[in-house]
């Protein structure tokens, strides 16, 4: 019998949602104000680095016959779904200048994507306060 393979780690399929609880673990420590500017700074990263290269969402490349891209899971904002010509894809989106435009307007076409996209902006955000002195508001 073929099993999906969904429960095969060791964290049953929660191993890819580790970003949020780095997210929220950020949140906490903004709010406490205990802990100083380098854990912010690296839940920051570890938030900026989930949303780029392992939060699950749709893969977006660009496909014949289809308006809104391939609708594969993919990992990442950056990378693509299983097929490796649409990581290079996707990639590729970003160096090319008339494809910036495409990949830019993929960011935000379904509900996962935006939430990715807005988890990767504010904890970029966040580091940058962070690393300015007299910037943090508290």
């Amino acid at each position: 019998m073929a099993t999906s393979g969904a429960g095969s780690s060791g964290l049953g399929g929660l191993g890819q949602w580790w970003g949020v609880l780095a997210g929220a673990l950020l949140i906490a420590v903004w709010v406490n104000g205990a802990a100083g500017p380098v854990a912010i700074v690296v839940l920051s990263a570890a938030v900026l680095l989930w949303s780029f290269f392992q939060a699950p969402v749709t893969c977006g490349a660009p496909v014949r016959g289809r308006k809104d891209g391939c609708r594969n899971n993919a990992n990442g904002l950056l990378m693509g779904c299983h097929i490796r010509q649409h990581r290079w894809q996707k990639l590729r989106m970003l160096i090319i200048r008339r494809r910036v435009r495409e990949f830019c307007a993929g960011l935000f076409s379904d509900g996962k994507a935006a939430l990715v996209t807005l988890a990767a902006v504010g904890s970029f955000i966040s580091g940058l306060v962070a690393l300015i002195p007299g910037a943090a508001v508290g």
